[in-house]
């Protein structure tokens, strides 16, 4: 082989090395620590518009750490009649913690939140999920989370489908990347 057709073999195999790498590590990135996603519903407006696209960050999870009150989570949709398999919403109580409602708002453990950023006043709703029965005051079960949209009247939530196992959360949003004007934390 002359040495210039071994120079064209080597950089051929050196720059597929390089994609196959960068392929790998992008899978690794996007399986175990950061995926991006795009919010399928109004749910959570106006903290996060239908079409925005966010970062959820999965350590946490991929550590067995439940996500705590406050956090915006991304997880598996337990209502098996919907569009969307994958839902966006505000974690409101965890496993213990008691949620009731009263004057139009989320009272958890007794205390009335302070919700500034939400849309709309907090009611049980009418109706639920078939064969999902939800009383208050609602005690959230061991390995479970209470999971509410900041656009209150208009949000499939626990209070339609029940409290969400733990297991079924996929990460915790921490950057909405798109739109740009909107770029920033969501924490």
């Amino acid at each position: 082989m002359t040495p210039h057709v071994h120079s064209f073999f080597r950089s051929l195999v050196e720059w597929v090395a390089i994609i196959a790498i960068s392929v790998l590590a992008m899978l690794c990135v996007r399986t175990f620590i950061l995926e991006p996603y795009v919010v399928p519903t109004g749910s959570m407006e106006s903290t996060i518009e239908i079409g925005d696209q966010v970062f959820a960050q999965k350590v946490t999870t991929n550590l067995n750490m439940a996500p705590s009150a406050g956090d915006i989570i991304v997880f598996r949709n337990p209502d098996g009649s919907s569009d969307h398999d994958v839902l966006v919403k505000r974690v409101i109580a965890t496993a213990g913690q008691t949620v009731d409602f009263e004057d139009g708002r989320v009272v958890v453990d007794g205390q009335p939140l302070d919700e500034s950023y939400t849309l709309g006043e907090s009611w049980p709703l009418a109706s639920v999920a078939p064969g999902t029965v939800v009383g208050y005051p609602y005690e959230v079960p061991e390995g479970c989370l209470w999971v509410m949209g900041d656009n209150r009247e208009n949000s499939a939530d626990s209070r339609y489908f029940g409290a969400i196992s733990e297991d079924d959360v996929i990460g915790v949003v921490v950057l909405r990347y798109w739109p740009l004007n909107r770029f920033g934390s969501l924490s």
